[in-house]
């Protein structure tokens, strides 16, 4: 499958950035007639707009910068990649469904397709093997642990911390089932190349818990007397937090001892732990990025959505509604998320340790001028 190559500042990205702009305004003002009818609060339409304009700008940024120069480094074909492999109806394939996937897929890279294969069948094995294996090491993932399955996973999960944050004993629950879902997704889609031992699993493990904990249960007690507001994006708080200790400590390996990186093909140079930093970085905005709209948005809907009479009345339907309005925000953001940043990451040769530099200049000189390595997700 190719995709047509665009200039940065072509004619055609200016028309479709603009039409971008075009729909976003008539949005905006849908916002204001709905401000103007009393249905929604300012601070909600404030909250949205803002969102937007933030959208608008990543949109541009990804979709018409300078380095979409082909499919893996556009934002778009990411996007379409990422909206396969993390598709949840993967996730109720069979062990056998994705056996057979697997060597369909093994065999059509090896030139031997069986006959009779269509090129459906050929997209759909695509799909169940980049979903269900590591890029790295060709394994079968365990099933929790998968892209897949962060919306139905991460939909009861947050819904779940966003309705029960008000008691303590609730906020030490859900985070600590957060974080253990966290570490075990952390650890299934880790560069496969560094390996972490048990005692360091465990490390990490205790210590994002704890800094999920500790940022919940304080700041929850901070905000009580805070408006309600503030007190329901306290669980967001929690995860952004945890989520910048949990990936760091759970790839630990790949910051002190660096990681793997190539030639654009495939040729092994040595071990970076710049790249490592750079490639655990771009996760964590990532993961940050996937939770942000659903744990900041809703409970702005919900606060305003509980003061109607209807839904005092239906308080045990609270925290399923939550939960599947999660999953109608998860469902775009992981794919969006996961998007954001090349998983093939690169960096140039001139940015990397001196030590490792100096030999990939002695032994290929200027010919190598960006070294590749698998950020993980």
């Amino acid at each position: 499958m190719t995709y047509r190559t665009r200039g940065a500042g072509s004619k055609q990205d200016q028309v479709a950035e603009e039409g971008l702009e075009d729909h976003v305004r008539a949005f905006c003002s849908v916002e204001h007639f709905l401000w103007a009818e009393g249905k929604v609060s300012e601070s909600l339409v404030l909250l949205l707009h803002g969102w937007l304009l933030f959208l608008l700008k990543v949109l541009s940024y990804f979709l018409f910068g300078a380095f979409c120069s082909s499919a893996e480094n556009s934002f778009v074909g990411r996007l379409k990649h990422f909206f396969n492999i993390t598709d949840p109806r993967t996730v109720v394939a069979s062990e056998q469904e994705l056996d057979n996937a697997k060597i369909l897929v093994e065999s059509c890279r090896a030139g031997s397709v069986p006959p009779g294969t269509s090129l459906e069948q050929l997209h759909y094995a695509k799909k169940l093997y980049d979903s269900a294996f590591h890029p790295d090491t060709g394994d079968k993932m365990n099933l929790i642990g998968r892209m897949s399955f962060q919306v139905p996973g991460g939909m009861a999960i947050t819904g779940c911390m966003l309705q029960f944050y008000r008691t303590v004993p609730a906020v030490v629950f859900w985070q600590w089932v957060n974080q253990s879902f966290n570490a075990l997704v952390n650890y299934t889609n880790r560069n496969a190349a560094s390996p972490i031992t048990v005692t360091q699993i465990g490390v990490a493990y205790l210590t994002a818990t704890s800094t999920a904990l500790a940022t919940a249960v304080g700041l929850n007690l901070y905000t009580k007397r805070a408006p309600p507001l503030v007190a329901r994006w306290v669980p967001f708080a929690a995860v952004a937090a945890a989520n910048c200790v949990n990936i760091p400590m759970m790839r630990q390996q790949e910051i002190i001892n660096g990681i793997m990186v190539t030639d654009e093909n495939d040729n092994k140079l040595g071990y970076s732990k710049k790249a490592a930093v750079k490639g655990i970085t771009q996760v964590v905005i990532s993961r940050v990025a996937m939770a942000a709209p659903g744990m900041i948005l809703l409970p702005v809907l919900m606060e305003r959505l509980e003061k109607f009479q209807f839904m005092k009345r239906i308080r045990v339907l609270h925290a399923p509604l939550q939960v599947m309005l999660v999953g109608g925000f998860l469902i775009f953001m992981v794919p969006v998320a996961c998007s954001l940043f090349p998983q093939r990451c690169s960096l140039a040769v001139t940015n990397l340790e001196p030590q490792l530099r100096d030999s990939i200049l002695a032994k290929y000189g200027d010919k190598v001028r960006y070294v590749y390595f698998n950020k993980g997700l």
